[in-house]
């Protein structure tokens, strides 16, 4: 029997709101089938189930806060007898559609007491305390024992009164999600950096006169060819492509890289490419097309948002013309690109105008060295000056 539970779709994720279910009781579903949709502070997400059997149990209704890891479905595989029922089934409770206030979330994972001083909170609130200067010493927890849970942090006394939590908007919920993961990427990976400025003008021609003829829905962008290039140089530097976990890097056996959009409105996703490297340019734009649409409509699936091995963010056509990024955990690697600038180059000895990006990979210094980056941006390099060969 499989317990289908909540998956954490973010670092700093402590529960989703179930949207609805795409299965009923009785429905044969397939590893890799889309169930059910869950909101949560960066959109409306797929999720996708990661077993073959048949539903037999939906133990969360739609409209339901769900704390990660508590069961969502019970799933039973094939020729399996269904359990005998039981009141340890934990259906969540239905979010109510216009609160005064905030309700609060059990937090996973509960935090065990500490020595004096050291106060029982859940890690995002750790973190969303550190942010906004709260005394956790001033609080009383809501979460399971006493622990004390985001939403015991964002209602945090103010000028020694406690207020109640305002509704914040979507928007205003992610750059919170985004700033805490930030700030503890930043706090917990020592980043190092290095940055070329790189010739992409054969680039720049070679899509030329490939696109001449093309309507645009069918033309090729210049950040398609940066995907297959960090694709490929990562499938070879194996090094920056992967996750490090529990003082532990674990190399990737693909390439998804995730491709940073910025949404509508304000706010940033990184939705991965899955398997990248074995895709040829025209799917490869294809599916950059196709992920920034359904990222701005919030049709994502988990997968895209779990399980990326390296990111690239480009700040497109125009803007500034060097960018460092922050490395998105459990990642080890994040790839910035600037917009092309027309700079003065030598060229078989004579000075020219040429289009050149500058490349900055930030990298973690507990997996790689400048060394092994170094041959990283050498190779993607390499790549982006023979478009033709990717």
């Amino acid at each position: 029997m499989g317990v289908f539970k909540m998956p954490s779709l973010g670092a700093d994720m402590e529960a989703g709101t179930l949207v609805e279910w795409l299965v009923k009781p009785g429905d044969t579903v397939t590893r890799g089938d889309v169930i059910a949709v869950v909101e949560t502070q960066k959109g409306a997400i797929e999720i996708e189930v990661f077993e073959d059997g048949t539903v037999h149990e939906l133990t969360a209704v739609p409209g339901a806060s769900v704390p990660v890891g508590m069961p969502l479905a019970v799933i039973l595989a094939e020729g399996e007898k269904p359990p005998a029922p039981t009141p340890a089934a934990v259906a969540a409770q239905p979010v109510e559609t216009a609160p005064p206030e905030r309700k609060a979330v059990p937090a996973l994972p509960v935090a065990p007491a500490g020595p004096a001083g050291h106060h029982r909170a859940s890690p995002a609130a750790r973190v969303r305390a550190q942010e906004l200067g709260v005394d956790l010493a001033v609080l009383q927890g809501s979460g399971p024992g006493g622990v004390i849970i985001l939403a015991d942090v964002d209602g945090a006394p103010i000028g020694g009164e406690r207020q109640p939590s305002e509704p914040r908007s979507p928007i205003e919920e992610m750059r919170r999600a985004i700033a805490a993961t930030m700030t503890r990427a930043k706090q917990t990976i020592p980043h190092f950096y290095l940055s070329q400025t790189i010739d992409v003008q054969p680039a720049i021609d070679f899509l030329a006169r490939r696109n001449a003829d093309r309507p645009p829905g069918e033309r090729v962008l210049l950040g398609a060819l940066f995907v297959r290039a960090v694709s490929l140089a990562a499938s070879k530097i194996k090094i920056v492509n992967g996750h490090f976990v529990e003082g532990v890097f674990k190399p990737a056996n693909v390439v998804n890289p995730g491709v940073a959009v910025a949404l509508r409105g304000g706010g940033l996703v990184a939705p991965a490419l899955m398997d990248a490297a074995a895709m040829d340019l025209d799917q490869t734009m294809a599916a950059m097309r196709d992920l920034v649409s359904r990222a701005r409509t919030g049709r994502l699936k988990g997968s895209e948002m779990t399980e990326g091995t390296i990111t690239i963010t480009s700040l497109g056509e125009t803007g500034a013309e060097a960018m460092a990024g922050i490395i998105f955990p459990p990642q080890v690697a994040i790839v910035g690109i600037g917009a092309p600038q027309t700079r003065p180059w030598v060229i078989e000895g004579q000075v020219v105008p040429r289009s050149v990006v500058t490349l900055t990979l930030s990298a973690d210094h507990r997996v790689s060295d400048g060394r092994q980056a170094t041959r990283f941006v050498s190779e993607f390099e390499t790549l982006i000056q023979e478009p033709e060969s990717l």
